[in-house]
């Protein structure tokens, strides 16, 4: 957008008062409704904001702005997406056909293994169905959304770390805070240039409270069931360190569940050696530095604290196993351009964003192959070429351990194998 903010409920009026318009941020944690579209959803002046998530206002006369942050957003589109299903009849085989494409997509970046990350809604038996059917061609490993589906935990149990026709329960998820670029996440400094509406001190905020956080992973942990944290801010990263090193001075945590933080964007120098000691496994969206580094160095984080994203180096100085990851659909399906990111820290601009978090290609790629299959818990069967692993393979047509680390984004992916037969072929 030119203008560096959210359109407006009132914008979005002007497009139609009696369509139901909602328009969704790329981070996919803020969205825009206007008139039609909250009131289809139940949303008034007079609704309070749901825990963990915030309905933006008109700071003068405390009305609604039609922006809707984290939950408020989810929950939203939940309600919208259930909407329209049921006014779609036989959706499902669609969204069974959309799924196809999507796996199709995924194969033609060269991965053979997906992380579906936080499955809500009716994704779930979508991803059941498609596996009765014996439509998957690679491995599908599915992360529910906690809070969403606690109720069924009992259920959830015997599902887990077990394939069944390439589909597996990972483990659960939690997003404890918010985007950086879409300045919700949990920071414990103001962001550099506050978001429009709200003041100099603003630092985001978080989605659960200590005590929550505490009591599920608790039981989750009790239940031998590993979880991925979405902590983008370092307020959400102080949080998590703080909450799993408690249990694990319980004895509740074992590091030998490798739960793992998602994004850990706004790493500090000093949680280094914390995510050590607790036992856990930082997977960093390094495409950021790529992608946002200009955004967060502007206008998001300032110079310092920008640099220090994703520090993938300091995190193999101290003998962390880390692991890289795109965010798909925020981003593309794109591992090659988070080992670019990784190597090059190069931003859009061609600014260098903090060039002593530089790693080598060849870390780089064992970030997105043997490090994945560990925080998995496959690397018996992934991650490497070894006599009895699986045959899940990619050809590339350059060779990213040799070619000039600048030319790593061109490398293209000829071909991908799955336990040996040929799943995707460039044309």
């Amino acid at each position: 957008m030119t203008e560096h903010r959210h359109p407006t409920k009132d914008e979005l009026d002007a497009i139609s008062m009696t369509n139901p318009i909602i328009v969704i941020h790329t981070s996919g944690h803020a969205s825009v409704a206007n008139t039609a579209m909250l009131k289809l959803l139940g949303i008034s002046d007079s609704s309070k904001d749901p825990e963990g998530g915030h309905y933006g206002r008109d700071k003068k006369t405390g009305k609604l702005n039609g922006k809707l942050e984290e939950n408020a957003s989810f929950k939203a589109l939940l309600a919208l997406t259930e909407k329209m299903s049921k006014e779609a009849g036989n959706s499902q085989d669609q969204a069974i056909k959309n799924l196809m494409k999507a796996q199709d997509e995924w194969l033609s970046y060269g991965q053979t293994t997906i992380c579906d990350g936080r499955t809500m809604g009716e994704s779930v038996g979508l991803l059941e169905k498609a596996a009765s059917e014996h439509l998957f061609k690679a491995d599908i490993v599915y992360f529910p959304d906690y809070e969403y589906f606690k109720k069924d935990l009992n259920i959830f149990k015997p599902k887990y770390m077990k394939y069944n026709n390439h589909l597996k329960l990972g483990g659960f998820k939690f997003s404890d805070d918010g985007s950086p670029q879409g300045k919700t996440a949990w920071l414990t400094k103001p962001y550099l240039v506050p978001p429009e509406g709200q003041s100099a001190d603003y630092k985001g905020f978080p989605i659960f409270s200590d005590q929550v956080l505490y009591d599920d992973l608790k039981t989750l942990f009790q239940n031998h069931i590993t979880a991925q944290l979405h902590v983008n801010g370092d307020a959400a990263i102080d949080q998590a360190l703080r909450v799993i090193g408690k249990l694990k001075e319980e004895n509740i945590y074992k590091p030998e569940l490798r739960a793992t933080l998602i994004h850990v964007q706004n790493s500090r120098p000093d949680h280094i050696q914390k995510i050590k000691d607790i036992g856990l496994i930082p997977s960093y969206f390094s495409t950021h530095v790529y992608l946002w580094g200009d955004w967060h160095y502007s206008s998001v984080f300032g110079p310092e604290r920008a640099s220090f994203i994703s520090p993938a180096n300091s995190a193999l100085k101290a003998g962390i196993i880390f692991t890289m990851h795109h965010d798909a659909p925020v981003t593309p399906p794109d591992l090659i351009t988070a080992m670019y990111s990784a190597v090059n820290r190069r931003t859009r601009s061609g600014r260098i964003l903090g060039p002593d978090e530089r790693i080598t290609p060849l870390k780089a790629l064992k970030a997105i192959t043997i490090n994945a299959a560990y925080q998995l818990q496959e690397e018996e069967t992934k991650g490497s070429i070894k006599a009895g692993k699986l045959a899940d393979l990619v050809i590339l047509d350059q060779n990213p351990l040799t070619i000039n680390p600048e030319q790593i984004r061109s490398i293209k992916v000829l071909e991908t194998i799955k336990e040996g037969v040929s799943v995707y072929q460039r044309k």
